[in-house]
């Protein structure tokens, strides 16, 4: 008895989570638009078909791999910084942490979010856009996360919390390019005790660590 041959188009087997993550390491080290579909297929391990089939296009395989990041990866800077008992050591935690992990060996350098888009072209001006919003959300979170530091006495009322969010993001951002620029943890580290010497000017606090 013959076998009947397989049916034509019948998307490959593959294990979609594993895929994904490749496609994350991709875009977070080539970019948006340096990520060419050639390269996306052959480290998915997949064909354009079952890519398309799987994702529905380049942008929502990107927007799935942004939220991938954000849960694990970008999540571990955020998880540690929330969860510091005070204002400054959130702080603390959330540039320490991040020295450390833009310069992890097993991983590309720097942060996805702030790298992968910077500039907008014609096919990268939605991602763009959202990646702009969730910086900037960020910004939002930090700066709600710090409110505590002035019901607790550790702030000065009055003190422009979103200002000081952003200070420390952009510190932050700054740190993505000079550890994609070759900065180990340690120089990345120096940055932060420079940034975090500022605090006290910038928040009222009585000491630089509370």
């Amino acid at each position: 008895m013959k076998t009947a041959p397989p049916t034509r188009g019948r998307p490959r087997g593959f294990d979609r989570d594993k895929a994904l993550a490749k496609a994350m390491e991709l875009f977070w080290d080539k970019g948006y638009e340096g990520a060419s579909m050639a390269e996306l297929t052959s480290v998915m391990g997949i064909g354009a078909p079952s890519l398309y089939a799987a994702f529905g296009s380049k942008e929502e395989l990107f927007r799935q791999a942004v939220d991938l990041y954000c849960d694990t990866e970008g999540g571990i800077i955020w998880r540690n910084a929330l969860a510091a008992p005070t204002a400054f050591e959130s702080v603390k935690a959330f540039l320490m942490t991040t020295a450390r992990e833009f310069t992890r060996a097993d991983r590309p350098r720097g942060c996805l979010v702030i790298l992968s888009a910077l500039h907008a072209t014609e096919s990268s001006a939605t991602v763009r856009a959202e990646l702009t919003a969730k910086r900037r959300q960020c910004i939002r979170v930090l700066a709600d996360h710090l409110g505590s530091g002035i019901e607790r006495g550790e702030i000065a009322p009055g003190t422009d919390l979103e200002g000081l969010a952003r200070y420390y993001l952009t510190v932050q951002q700054g740190m993505s390019i000079q550890a994609r620029d070759g900065a180990d943890q340690r120089m990345l580290e120096v940055i932060a005790e420079a940034a975090l010497a500022s605090w006290a000017p910038m928040t009222g606090a009585t000491t630089a660590r509370p």
